[in-house]
């Protein structure tokens, strides 16, 4: 990852042998402190160093999740809103809905990604490309080769970092856990083979070929048709310590995402969940490469629940037609814009 990625929200402070690291979890959006101490997994560096290094890459990471979290639901009635991660993370709202495990896998999966991204580019100590089948046929006419994203450092540290933060023994911890899980195989799930051509004029006398991580919006689109095929786990409340992963993952598979309770009404209000509902919600009318899903946003956001679209206009004055005259001055017109948004409105509501 860049060097801005690397650096971006992050403080950090050493005590004696193990090292405080506040990480900005952005799919809780509250500071988690993790105390990492050397003898959480021996393979990693020792000093604070290595631990900074990878905390950097684990809060980008968790950024770029809840970025991408937002993006694939910004015309759905939940949009991935920071107030319903801060409450989850408070324990005040519903931690395993549908939603929820589409939070949980893609900031697993962001985490992974960022952490194997950096991994393959040299950012980090002690890390580089995995060319463990180097050399070794890999199928009928090429052979292994190149540099291959190291996707199982980027999965290992992921684990370290983010499977920590579920400490409960319960159900749900179990399918927040398999949840995570699901977002790092969906990272695996998605990567590319990229082959090249050896030989005189190009005549592929030998063909290489690597794994190459895809973008994460191919990862984020992956995991929205998973939450749209998501499936409940129906169990009995009195044996809610007898489900764990390995169960649920027998049951549904590892790529599957799983949720424990239905969604509550996301058109109305509530405080308590930290639901805004959808009222005062911008939608989509009319546009250009406008997708079907957008299209039909006013009637999901508004009509649906039982608002109205209502038009607001807006006028934005700015410079335009500007000209350099000698000399040596600038002289520019002012032209009036007229701005069309439509959102979600009570019928009695009006405007001025």
């Amino acid at each position: 990852m860049t060097e801005s990625l690397l650096d971006q929200h992050l403080s950090c402070k050493t005590v004696s042998s193990c090292y405080f690291v506040h990480v900005w979890f952005c799919f809780f959006a509250h500071s988690i402190t993790i105390f990492i101490c050397r003898s959480v997994n021996n393979f990693l560096l020792t000093g604070p160093k290595a631990y900074l290094m990878y905390a950097r890459s684990v809060q980008a990471g968790a950024h770029s999740g809840m970025q991408e979290c937002k993006h694939q639901f910004a015309w759905d009635r939940w949009n991935c809103p920071e107030t319903v991660l801060q409450a989850s993370a408070q324990k005040t709202a519903l931690t395993a809905t549908r939603e929820m495990s589409f939070v949980h896998a893609i900031s697993a999966a962001g985490v992974m990604y960022t952490l194997t991204k950096n991994c393959s580019r040299g950012d980090l100590d002690n890390c580089g490309c995995d060319d463990s089948k180097n050399g070794k046929p890999g199928g009928r006419g090429w052979l292994w080769g190149g540099c291959s994203d190291n996707v199982a450092f980027g999965e290992s540290i992921s684990k370290m970092y983010v499977d920590a933060l579920e400490t409960g023994h319960d159900s749900r911890a179990a399918v927040n856990l398999h949840n995570k899980e699901a977002g790092r195989q969906a990272v695996k799930g998605t990567m590319k083979k990229i082959c090249r051509c050896h030989g005189m004029s190009d005549s592929c006398t030998i063909k290489t070929c690597w794994l190459q991580l895809s973008s994460f919006r191919d990862v984020g689109n992956y995991l929205k048709v998973k939450h749209d095929q998501a499936r409940k786990l129906e169990m009995d409340k009195k044996r809610n310590s007898a489900v764990n992963r390995g169960t649920i993952s027998d049951t549904f598979g590892q790529t599957e995402l799983i949720y424990l309770e239905d969604s509550p009404d996301y058109c109305v209000k509530n405080s308590s969940l930290g639901l805004q509902g959808t009222e005062g919600r911008e939608c989509l009318q009319e546009g250009p490469n406008l997708s079907q899903w957008e299209r039909r946003s006013c009637r999901r956001l508004c009509q649906e629940c039982g608002l109205k679209v209502e038009e607001r206009r807006t006028k934005n004055v700015h410079s335009c037609k500007c000209k350099f005259r000698w000399c040596c001055t600038v002289q520019c017109n002012k032209c009036t814009e007229v701005l069309v948004k439509h959102v979600c409105a009570k019928s009695d509501t009006i405007h001025e």
